[in-house]
């Protein structure tokens, strides 16, 4: 009889576990479909149409800088198409070799898009306030992946994952942005020079803020932190 009644308690686990993983699938599922969105539709134009009048759509500035931008761009689009695969548990233990390389790209990436958003930054055609919110972007983005490889060369995996999700919560901020700018109801806002400050900020502060009290509310509800 014990063969029999085994198999209970084992299915009932696999239900429970089912309803815990469809939320982050959904999540995941969602943050990669608006990320390749957002590079067919932002990024991919600049490659397409490679003239002048197509860049300084963007900018004024776009085209005279224009290997700037490519390199911030092309950094950018690596970093946020390869983020996602470093969260997928199963990629990441059936493929550890192929993890650590999609995570180089993506330290490579934040770094190309560092340095061309910094260039930006300093020559923007925007104002001093966006150009110095889009530089503490650049500094905060090379900050979290810069910790995040840090953190694995000590080993120290937990907290690698930690500053791995804060490095890509600051990569997304570039399509947070763009959503926030171009789709109602902030796209309303007036100034607009005014609005898109506020955004350059809010698209990374605040998603990181949020990020910050869920992986301390974490931390705080797990056995080992209530032991002590």
């Amino acid at each position: 009889m014990s063969t029999l009644t085994s198999p209970g308690p084992l299915i009932s686990a696999r239900k429970k576990k089912i309803p815990q993983l469809t939320p982050k699938i959904l999540a995941s599922a969602a943050v990669v479909i608006a990320a390749a969105a957002f590079v067919l539709k932002y990024v991919f134009r600049y490659y397409l149409n490679y003239n002048e009048a197509a860049f300084t759509q963007g900018a004024p500035n776009y085209w005279l800088m224009r290997g700037w931008l490519l390199v911030h761009i092309s950094g950018g689009m690596v970093a946020l198409l390869t983020g996602p695969w470093q969260f997928w548990t199963g990629f990441r233990v059936r493929y550890a070799r192929l993890h650590r390389w999609t995570g180089r790209l993506f330290l490579c990436g934040v770094a190309f898009g560092c340095v061309g958003a910094i260039r930006m930054a300093i020559a923007t055609a925007f104002g001093w306030a966006f150009g110095f919110s889009l530089f503490m972007l650049a500094v905060a983005w090379a900050t979290t992946a810069g910790m995040a490889y840090y953190a694995i060369l000590k080993r120290q995996v937990a907290i690698h994952k930690e500053w791995m999700a804060r490095a890509y919560v600051v990569t997304f901020a570039f399509v947070t942005f763009r959503v926030l700018n171009n789709y109602y109801p902030a796209n309303h806002l007036q100034p607009a020079g005014d609005r898109a400050v506020t955004l350059a900020w809010a698209s990374w502060v605040v998603p990181l803020l949020a990020l910050e009290v869920i992986l301390q509310l974490r931390r705080m509800r797990s056995p080992a932190s209530s032991a002590r």
